[in-house]
């Protein structure tokens, strides 16, 4: 008995296990379904998964496209002007040759991007010294930062590939930190909505493939062959098949059962264009708004960038007297009209002289031009000169004239020209009587 009960097990374990693999290749076919199989895993969208959206990639390349065709000006303030640092190596490398693989727009564009849908952008600074010689882009998947799980003064290192790096020694453009050293990425703030968006994607491409037919199984009241299950599901594939036109018929005793809807049935062109508006709303794009897109979407993370590069790149000397700053006029370039639009703004309220303007055109100076408009119909003021020109009444004044500073002005010193010439040209008596008449 006890060998036939050996044997009897051996068929209950092969049956088990026929029936689990069974179990397991129906649940695989099942799965199939690319929209079913992130449902049953439960998968968080990555940033890989995310970028295949229209949508999201759209809205990444508009933004960081954006960015880093803005160059980056390194500014000072002399004498209570600011001066335009012309001679620096770090404004070169921030717009031009980098020393990496990575050119200065390549650069930023993707550190903006990981700044948007990963942890954080990172670029290791190179250094001779105090002189920096080199920027160089680092993927955030091979970026860790190990803290010192202090909750007042943080302090954290860097790791990359197992070395390491002082928090410094980097460039670091990170979204809604708390700790200085990791972002949080639109993927993990909001992935619910990505993965939405995405597993929707992924379904109408199901449906493309099927040809846009419903998804259902067959019904035999009858048991079928294994042969005849074979060629029916041949049969099957072929009548999705979009390159093909087949015909399947269904003999005495099938019927087909569906398990789908249709993409008319769920509705999927208004579900994607609410999820593309919602995609929008989360990058701040605004697609008939191009300055509320700016404002709200682009120059907060050029904020963010320039306040990094000041902290990493200047000298502690230089706090305080340089600053760095993205020159955002570079965007207004591409459309004419709403630059002439700018430029005659400007000059109407006094901020910038035609020459100024003429400059960031990268038109020739000159002379005369360096007038501003200061309102009252027609008043110029010269900005070489220091005086006022009113062309209605053809004078020139001083912006002291009338004012007591304790200096002279120009026609102050032009009336004592003249009483003193007067002066010379009378004989006074020595009682002080003028001997004229």
């Amino acid at each position: 008995m006890g060998v036939f009960d050996k044997f009897r097990k051996r068929d209950v374990s092969s049956d088990t296990s026929t029936t689990q693999e069974s179990t397991q290749t129906t649940t695989q076919e099942v799965a199939t379904d690319v929209l079913l199989q992130a449902i049953l895993n439960n998968e968080t969208i990555t940033r890989e998964q995310a970028l295949t959206i229209p949508a999201v990639s759209g809205a990444v390349d508009l933004i960081s496209n954006m960015i880093a065709s803005m160059p980056v000006k390194l500014y000072k303030y002399k004498q209570g002007k600011v001066e335009t640092v012309e001679d620096d190596t770090r404004v070169k490398l921030l717009n031009g040759d980098t020393g990496d693989t990575l050119d200065a727009f390549q650069l930023k564009q993707a550190l903006v991007t990981d700044y948007l849908m990963d942890k954080g952008g990172y670029c290791y600074i190179r250094k001779n010294k105090n002189e920096v010689t080199g920027l160089f882009y680092v993927k955030p998947i091979f970026v860790q930062t190990i803290p010192n799980f202090k909750p007042i003064f943080k302090d954290y290192k860097i790791l990359v590939l197992g070395e390491n790096y002082y928090k410094h020694e980097f460039i670091k453009l990170l979204r809604n930190t708390k700790d200085g050293a990791t972002g949080v990425g639109l993927t993990q703030e909001v992935g619910t909505a990505l993965e939405t968006a995405f597993n929707t994607l992924l379904c109408q491409l199901n449906m493309v493939k099927s040809g846009g037919s419903k998804k259902g199984f067959l019904k035999s009241q009858k048991k079928l062959g294994q042969e005849e299950i074979n060629v029916l599901k041949r049969a099957w594939n072929n009548l999705f098949t979009n390159n093909k036109e087949n015909v399947v018929v269904l003999n005495n005793g099938l019927e087909f059962q569906e398990s789908s809807n249709s993409a008319v049935e769920l509705q999927m062109n208004e579900s994607k264009k609410t999820l593309n508006d919602e995609i929008y709303s989360l990058f701040h794009i605004y697609p008939n708004d191009f300055y509320r897109t700016f404002k709200e979407g682009i120059y907060p993370i050029i904020s963010a960038f320039k306040t990094a590069l000041n902290r990493e790149l200047l000298l502690e000397k230089e706090k305080g007297k340089m600053y760095f700053d993205f020159d955002v006029k570079e965007i207004l370039k591409a459309n004419p009209k709403e630059r002439a639009e700018t430029y005659k703004l400007y000059k109407e309220i006094g901020l910038k002289t035609i020459n100024e303007m003429r400059k960031e055109e990268d038109m020739n100076y000159i002379d005369g031009l360096d007038v501003i408009n200061v309102g009252l119909g027609a008043v110029l003021y010269d900005t070489t000169n220091h005086v006022y020109y009113t062309p209605n009444t053809d004078t020139v004044t001083s912006p002291n004239d009338g004012v007591d500073t304790g200096a002279e002005s120009k026609t102050d010193s032009s009336i004592k020209n003249v009483l003193t010439d007067k002066v010379l040209d009378t004989e006074f008596e020595e009682s002080g009587n003028s001997s004229n008449p």
